[in-house]
């Protein structure tokens, strides 16, 4: 009774008998109201700024992000407003969409929209220097931040799980975890030794929205991807799309396939049909090691409704059990996740290294039962297994690397080329500069990343690209497309962005502060100070998160859109902003004790004016061994 008397707000009176039935009917039948009615009865893309004509450019430019996050080649569900992950919300519903749009047609430079979790509370005034928007997503009051709740209140309409860049509308399609994968997969074989991976197998789990860019990137780092998905309208859009190779029902075929590809040292991206914990338990039984790397990114933020599928059910059984009999799927799925778990300590045992992908894998597992913590852990997050955040990416964003994104709104494939083109050359620059061998080996990543990006074909949707940058680097960026505007060589304003998942946007104790060991991991000043930083800095739009990556109540989260319009406006925003954004999680990482954040932040305030940190005391370790309690 109460979503559809939320929902009604929306409606004048005189449609309220109608549109009473069709909601209670839509509540009944989805557990949430999506007002499919009011939704477009054409494709929603991202077309050309100039052809979307809002009173304000800056509000054109939000309007395509938004119809970006919506086209069906890049949305997951985009009938039911979700982008990615499964439950990654643009909108709570449809009316939402048309709303919000409206509000962004007719703003002007004096005003700033607000969104309370899909819902626009309005227009209110504000100056030319402020946010044209602000976006919150999945605000609550800590003690009532649960899972449980949470479906509760997204029934009832009044908050939603924006994942990360789907409710802050700044998603690129699934390039962007392609150039994560990629690092974290080359990072994963540097850390065994592992000069190349020709020949080496990675095996994992999810072909969806997020997880599907998986066989790509293992192309990409030179080695054999195996990936189970059981959801055969996903798999065939990832072999259809040409992102995988082959794929089988079979896993004799499969293991076949693996001993084949070993032998001739050759790249491959391989789909198993079929349920990951079979694929593991098949694996575990070959007596020899036929997997160097593994990892797992099916949405286990989301593990009983969606995320995860138990092991003896088919794709059909598992979506009607999971809502028929939810204490029963929650008990399959908890048994499949021991055994998955069971499988990879065989293989692991012949020497396979493992990583949690930050998806709340080991944390499901651990709840689910199994033994995974450390012998001499101290918390409930000390795994024998790592999270990649730990072993390979903390560092990385401790050296202030991470996820920078633009794209072009012209929606020309040339003015992408031609940025492309610029990052190359601001690359070469910056690994000239005095900066440690372990900062010159990521720009070295990076510059092949860009140079091979439209070779790889990894444009979807929105003529956008991804490059893991430093805050010199972004700066750099910045100013050099700014420039491109300006003197035309580019054709409309670029808008930058970046991922949630980045140096200063998340705090997540199981993934992107998984590495923070101060005792402040379970802490969310950072983000939330990052969000408010971005703000008042020149931020076009900020948006502020709970959930993403591990899910709901784990991690707060953010991020914004910058719209460079080659105005020396647009340039100051962007120095401004850039030189927060970025150097705040550094700073944070530094004060937890890591030696690269604080080579890092010591380099950024030489180079920036007015930045003044507050550096780290080391303890005597010998003192601290002498005190008695």
């Amino acid at each position: 009774m109460l979503a559809v008397r939320n929902a009604l707000r929306y409606i004048p009176k005189e449609h309220h008998a109608l549109l009473s039935q069709e909601f209670a009917e839509e509540l009944s039948t989805f557990g949430h109201i999506y007002a499919f009615r009011f939704m477009p009865n054409f494709d929603l893309f991202a077309p050309p700024v100039s052809e979307i004509g809002a009173k304000c450019e800056k509000a054109s430019a939000i309007i395509l992000m938004i119809l970006n996050n919506l086209d069906k080649r890049v949305a997951q569900f985009p009938q039911e407003l979700v982008t990615y992950g499964g439950n990654g919300q643009v909108f709570s519903n449809w009316i939402q969409f048309r709303l919000v749009l409206r509000y962004l047609y007719s703003m002007t430079d004096h005003q700033t929209l607000v969104l309370y979790s899909g819902h626009p509370l309005g227009l209110f005034p504000s100056t030319p220097d402020s946010p044209r928007m602000t976006v919150t997503n999945g605000m609550m009051i800590p003690s009532y931040s649960t899972k449980e709740l949470y479906d509760k209140y997204f029934a009832l309409g009044v908050t939603q799980y924006g994942q990360m860049t789907a409710g802050s509308f700044c998603y690129i399609g699934p390039q962007g975890i392609v150039h994560g994968t990629t690092i974290t997969v080359l990072n994963a074989g540097r850390r065994m030794g592992l000069d190349s991976l020709a020949g080496k197998v990675f095996v994992t789990a999810g072909l969806g929205g997020m997880s599907g860019a998986q066989p790509k990137a293992a192309k990409i780092a030179g080695c054999i991807g195996v990936i189970a998905e059981i959801s055969e309208t996903a798999l065939l859009k990832r072999h259809q799309q040409g992102w995988l190779d082959v794929y089988s029902r079979d896993l004799e075929e499969i293991v076949r396939w693996i001993k084949e590809y070993r032998e001739k040292k050759e790249e491959i991206s391989i789909g198993y049909l079929g349920n990951v914990v079979d694929l593991w338990e098949r694996l575990a039984e070959e007596p020899e090691c036929l997997v160097e790397l593994g990892s797992d990114q099916t949405s286990l933020h989301n593990p009983f409704l969606g995320g995860f599928y138990p092991a003896g059910l088919t794709f059909d059984e598992s979506n009607e059990m999971m809502t028929s009999d939810p204490a029963k799927f929650k008990i399959l799925v908890q048994k499949s996740l021991i055994r998955q778990i069971n499988a990879i300590d065989k293989i692991a045992a012949k020497g396979m290294y493992f990583w949690d992908y930050g998806n709340a894998f080991l944390l499901e597992c651990h709840r689910a039962g199994a033994n995974l913590l450390r012998e001499d852990a101290q918390d409930d997050k000390s795994f024998r297994y790592p999270s990649y955040m730990q072993d390979i990416m903390g560092d990385i964003f401790s050296m202030g690397f991470g996820p920078f994104r633009w794209v072009c709104t012209s929606g020309k494939a040339d003015d992408l080329r031609l940025t492309d083109q610029t990052a190359c050359r601001i690359i070469d620059e910056l690994k000239e500069s005095n900066v440690p061998d372990y900062v010159k080996q990521q720009y070295l990543d990076n510059k092949k990343w860009i140079e091979e990006a439209e070779k790889n074909e990894l444009v979807v949707g929105s003529q956008a690209r991804i490059l893991y940058s430093d805050r010199a680097g972004r700066v750099a960026l910045a100013a050099a497309f700014n420039d491109l505007v300006k003197t035309g060589r580019v054709s409309a304003p670029i808008v930058i962005s970046r991922d949630h998942h980045d140096v200063s946007g998340t705090d997540s104790p199981f993934r992107e502060t998984s590495n923070v060991y101060d005792g402040s991991a379970f802490t969310a000043d950072m983000a939330v100070q990052n969000c408010i930083g971005d703000s008042f800095r020149g931020a076009t739009w900020v948006a502020l998160h709970n959930g993403g990556g591990v899910g709901w109540g784990d991690v707060i989260n953010g991020g914004f859109g910058l719209v460079l319009d080659g105005s020396l406006d647009a340039a100051r925003r962007a120095e401004g902003m850039l030189n927060w954004d970025v150097p705040n999680g550094v700073a944070r990482r530094s004060w937890s004790g890591n030696s690269k954040a604080q080579e890092a932040i010591r380099r950024a305030q030489q180079q920036v004016d007015g930045m003044t940190v507050t550096l780290p005391v080391e303890a005597d370790e010998e003192i601290l061994r002498t005190l008695k309690f």
